[in-house]
């Protein structure tokens, strides 16, 4: 009987992993941004798009986090008003609010927020860095100067 050396068995199901075909992506995906990293392609994109019957300004996307081959999904709402912006997404069983400010300041912090956000109330600027888009959020009415915060709704216990 052939056995396998204890080592080599999880080199075997690494290199398996490494070239298993990368996830499907949805149809009507709009990629925001695309970058190799140690563990393989990460991803961030858009789809989904729809909006509130009820109130115009409202949108509701499915947002995709590919890293290597594991992706998560989320829904995200997002409010797209000059006077309140925000985005609205779930993290495990606690939901997140977070008041945004277009045409502020962009951080590592609020950057994925404002890369959502753009793409969904302004389509035609998904994927740029939302550092560069301060002068068009003015003139599309966003004040810039509008205080950013985040709410952290926690979820039931279980």
């Amino acid at each position: 009987m052939l056995t396998s050396p204890p080592l080599l068995l999880p080199a075997l199901l690494a290199l398996a992993l490494a070239q298993a075909a990368p996830p499907e992506r949805p149809p009507g995906l709009v990629v925001l941004e695309e970058r190799a990293s140690t563990r393989g392609l990460r991803v961030l994109g858009v789809y989904g798009v729809r909006s509130d019957p009820l109130d115009p300004d409202l949108r509701r996307v499915q947002l995709w986090q590919q890293h290597g081959h594991e992706v998560a999904l989320s829904a995200d709402t997002l409010n797209c008003s000059p006077t309140a912006p925000l985005r609205m997404t779930r993290e495990g069983d606690r939901w997140i609010v977070r008041e945004l400010n277009p045409g502020g300041l962009i951080t590592p912090v609020n950057r994925l927020d404002h890369l959502v956000w753009w793409a969904v109330c302004h389509p035609e600027q998904a994927g740029r860095d939302p550092a560069a888009l301060g002068g068009l959020a003015r003139e599309l009415g966003y004040s810039g100067t509008l205080p950013e915060s985040e709410q952290v709704l926690p979820g039931r216990a279980r």
